[in-house]
């Protein structure tokens, strides 16, 4: 399915889980994301609205407590669809993603635009009172590039209470609806992880 661009990810803040939505440019919901709970490793599951009843993804880490784990795409049936995989110490100080297809082969890298916007971020989250404004002065971004190094989206953060709305960007766009399909669901794991790092 091709998607009508910029797509809106807004964090619920009413849940005790970690969720979030993703809606299109005309504000139609298309998934709900959903942390699992209690997990020693990464879960995500992918629904078409927060009812839950219609699952359509899982992502799942390949392990618990990894630096550099991998986290497999599937759908509904089981069947695989690629995975991402963060680059460990690469990944410290500015965020390194790559997703990877049924073959194993490379699709996508993702990388964070500025790293020090994220560090500034967390610093001033965490100060009382003046915290609840960094979501209004800091917005990181990530940018998704091709095996050419062409831009292909970008997702970036935007102005709201405590950091809970982003926004993904189309720029040079998708050559197919998989690879549209495993950038969205790598792009949902790199947000739960990144989050909390600002």
């Amino acid at each position: 399915m091709k998607y009508q661009y910029p797509l809106s990810l807004v964090f619920k803040i009413t849940t005790l889980s970690t969720d979030f939505t993703i809606s299109d440019a005309r504000q139609s919901p298309l998934f709900y994301v959903r942390q699992k709970m209690f997990k020693l490793a990464e879960e995500l599951t992918v629904s078409r609205d927060s009812s839950q009843n219609e699952k359509l993804y899982t992502i799942k880490a390949n392990k618990w407590l990894d630096f550099s784990a991998s986290y497999a795409f599937t759908d509904s049936s089981g069947t695989d669809l690629g995975k991402i995989a963060r680059k460990g110490w690469a990944s410290i100080f500015k965020a390194h993603y790559e997703i990877f297809d049924t073959r194993q082969s490379l699709n996508f890298t993702i990388r964070e635009e500025n790293a020090w916007i994220k560090v500034l971020d967390g610093i001033f989250s965490d100060i009382p009172i003046i915290g609840l404004l960094s979501g209004y002065l800091f917005h990181p971004a990530y940018l998704v590039t091709d095996t050419s190094g062409k831009v292909v989206a970008r997702l970036v953060k935007e102005s709201s209470l405590i950091g809970r709305r982003f926004k993904l960007e189309e720029k040079a766009g998708f050559a197919n609806e998989a690879d549209e399909e495993r950038a969205l669901l790598g792009l949902s794991m790199l947000l739960m992880l990144e989050r909390s790092r600002g």
